[in-house]
């Protein structure tokens, strides 16, 4: 079975009209797919509005008990149950999850070391019996960034680390491409060019890119999991624009593609 796993951030999530002209082209990517999503940015918004301020070290939360209430109300409620409500306006027959329906993602707090991350999650366990069964369903799994420690704890994880776990558990299987969108057209040689799309990396290429500070800051370890992610049996990977997915998944040239080692388009 081929799958495509396909990550949205909050660029599109927090904005209305993006995120219906997404979910429309979602609804006309071919073949088996997953949705995984996040929404730190709706969840800050609600928490303030609640009087929890979030708390944000290097970009990333940290994620008291009253956090975890907020991060879970809006991932697995508003953001996921509307994501699903729109899709079945398409006639695509979603089921929103957490990583704790069905045991789907099996995860352990993440260690205190010089930060304490508090509820955040690190992933250990995929339940890719599960997962494939929703698909020769032909039900469309959309998973939100919250898994669970199967003690009855949730943990607020990172969207891009489950949707490269559920990449690389299910390439064990299955073919497997991983899609993460952003607000970039792709990896850039020139971050404030949207013309300036690299539309091939593979190991080399990203060494040399990175060697002449080409690529640098946020876009490092982006490239790094995508380069994890292949190592472990996931046949390509892809970063651009949400709105260019649709010409992704017909193999026309609209963002990067991160290989190992040659080009194989699709």
């Amino acid at each position: 079975m081929k799958i495509s796993i396909i990550k949205i951030g909050g660029n599109v999530i927090d904005y209305p009209e993006k995120l219906n002209e997404f979910i429309q082209q979602f609804s006309k990517f071919p073949g088996k797919k997953i949705l995984v999503h996040g929404g730190g940015v709706m969840a800050s918004r609600f928490g303030e509005s609640l009087g929890v301020m979030p708390e944000m070290v290097d970009g990333r939360r940290i994620t008291d008990k009253d956090s975890l209430d907020i991060v879970t109300m809006v991932y697995a409620g508003l953001i996921n149950k509307n994501m699903v409500a729109s899709l079945q306006k398409y006639k695509q027959n979603a089921i929103g999850l957490t990583g704790a329906d069905g045991n789907l993602i099996r995860s352990v707090k993440r260690p205190i070391r010089e930060i304490d991350y508090g509820y955040v999650g690190d992933i250990v366990e995929v339940n890719t019996k599960l997962i494939s069964e929703l698909l020769e369903l032909d039900l469309v799994p959309i998973v939100c960034a919250l898994t669970h420690d199967k003690n009855g704890q949730l943990l607020n994880t990172n969207a891009d680390s489950i949707a490269s776990s559920l990449a690389t558990s299910l390439s064990t299987t299955h073919e497997v491409n991983l899609y993460f969108c952003f607000n970039k057209a792709g990896v850039l040689i020139d971050e404030k060019n949207e013309n300036s799309i690299i539309p091939l990396i593979n190991e080399d290429i990203y060494q040399e890119l990175k060697k002449e500070n080409v690529i640098h800051s946020g876009m490092i370890p982006k490239l790094e999991n995508a380069f994890a992610a292949l190592e472990k049996g996931v046949n390509h990977v892809w970063i651009g624009k949400a709105e260019n997915l649709i010409f992704a998944s017909k193999g026309k040239l609209s963002g990067t593609i991160i290989e190992k080692h040659r080009y194989d388009l699709y």
